[in-house]
């Protein structure tokens, strides 16, 4: 189990103040579990990792299979919660499998152009993700590589066509019905951001070699283990810490980790957190960093910057491999001191260093703490974060299971595109 300190905290909150939030973390609890409270239709998520479709689920571990024996590259197409978590596991945990290559997610040709090279010559397959299947960037990229993959295939195409989108309803289930693409289910009562645990993220896992059974293992031992209803909880912690820290203008919450394999993590983190928290001129804005590269840029505001930000530091002692620093007889370098020494040690020192000078600079840091990141690890980290997210946005007194303001940009852009 994830380890939580927030010994980094001393001095900005206590472990009093901490415990007295007990009451506010409490009831906020609850309300996942009130079928009156705000957004109680999309906390299908919350039960998600024991709860879910057995039937469906072997049926994604077979098309994997089949994906994985008859393709070179799965396009994955989806933006948002869509590609976000399935994009996470895939960069975080070791692959063995085709090569999974997103699009969608942006309206870039240039990152279109990018993936059309990589399956010139190959055998592939589509996993389309979109709720509805009118989600603009999604569905243009699902239009460019429907076409390749028909022009390659001709009939055939509609056998590497998987379409995750609603049970009943949408453009994608329409067509999906009158193609005969297998489909599978996105949960009516799962919000996208929540939806990882689900067909949304599991196929293009699946298809990546990834054990998704025991990602849903982890993440059922965490639904277990952060039920709990008292302090004790690391999930209880952590959220009176992160309300705590931004009633005290902490508005900013920097989410870091030591590996570059885990910067999706913080790209999933701020889409959970930006969309459940982001509104009713509310929130902690979520950003993230990658340490130590980002030490050498960000690292300087971090330091001495305006003081209205705090650190959520994911740090993993066992990454999976490490190399021993050599000794140099000439020691043109200075580096002999650390002749011998694995590049983890020197990774931990960083890590503790700057723990301490950005405690020391006004800038305190929450650290969660892996011993290894391996596929029930991730299933618990991704639970972790989910049920912290729900609990802290019900803290806040939004809704955190609604995006009324991404709706914006659409409005104006369609406008703009003269769509009928």
């Amino acid at each position: 189990m994830l380890k939580l300190d927030l010994s980094k905290l001393e001095g900005v909150i206590s472990q009093d103040q901490i415990n007295a939030m007990a009451p506010e973390v409490e009831a906020a609890h609850a309300k996942l579990y009130d079928p009156a409270a705000p957004g109680s239709d999309f906390v299908g998520w919350v039960r998600l990792p024991e709860d879910y479709d057995k039937d469906e689920f072997a049926r994604i571990q077979k098309a994997a299979a089949k994906i994985r024996q008859d393709s070179q590259v799965l396009v994955a197409i989806g933006i948002g919660g869509s590609y976000l978590g399935a994009r996470t596991a895939l960069e975080v945990l070791p692959i063995d499998g085709p090569e999974i290559c997103f699009v969608g997610c942006s309206l870039s040709p240039n990152e279109l152009q990018k993936v059309i090279k990589k399956v010139e010559g190959k055998d592939w397959s589509i996993n389309v993700i979109s709720k509805s299947g009118g989600t603009t960037e999604p569905a243009v990229a699902f239009r460019v590589f429907r076409d390749l993959l028909v022009k390659q295939y001709g009939e055939d195409a509609d056998k590497r066509i998987y379409a995750t989108t609603d049970k009943a309803r949408g453009a994608l289930k329409s067509l999906a019905d009158s193609n005969g693409w297998e489909s599978f289910v996105v949960p009516d009562d799962v919000g996208g951001r929540f939806s990882v645990l689900s067909a949304v993220g599991l196929l293009p896992i699946a298809a990546g070699g990834i054990d998704i059974a025991e990602l849903m293992g982890g993440a059922r031992d965490a639904m277990n283990a952060y039920d709990k209803r008292d302090m004790s909880n690391p999930v209880w912690q952590y959220v009176a810490a992160r309300n705590l820290l931004y009633r005290q203008g902490k508005k900013i919450e920097l989410f870091c980790t030591y590996e570059p394999s885990y910067s999706f993590i913080g790209e999933w983190l701020k889409q959970l957190f930006g969309e459940s928290e982001g509104k009713d001129g509310k929130g902690i804005f979520p950003a993230s960093a990658q340490f130590t590269t980002d030490l050498h840029s960000l690292g300087q505001y971090i330091q001495d910057g305006e003081r209205h930000l705090f650190e959520t530091v994911i740090y993993v002692d066992d990454t999976g491999c490490d190399i021993a620093i050599p000794y140099s007889d000439d020691n043109g370098d200075n580096l002999n001191y650390l002749a011998g020494k694995p590049l983890s040690f020197v990774r931990e020192m960083a890590f503790q260093g700057t723990l301490a000078a950005h405690q020391d600079g006004g800038a305190p840091s929450v650290v969660l703490r892996l011993d290894k990141m391996d596929v029930r690890a991730l299933g618990e980290l991704f639970y972790f974060f989910e049920l912290s997210c729900g609990i802290s946005g019900h803290i806040l007194g939004v809704n955190p299971f609604n995006q009324p303001g991404v709706e914006a940009y659409k409005k104006n852009m369609f406008a703009l595109l003269g769509r009928p």
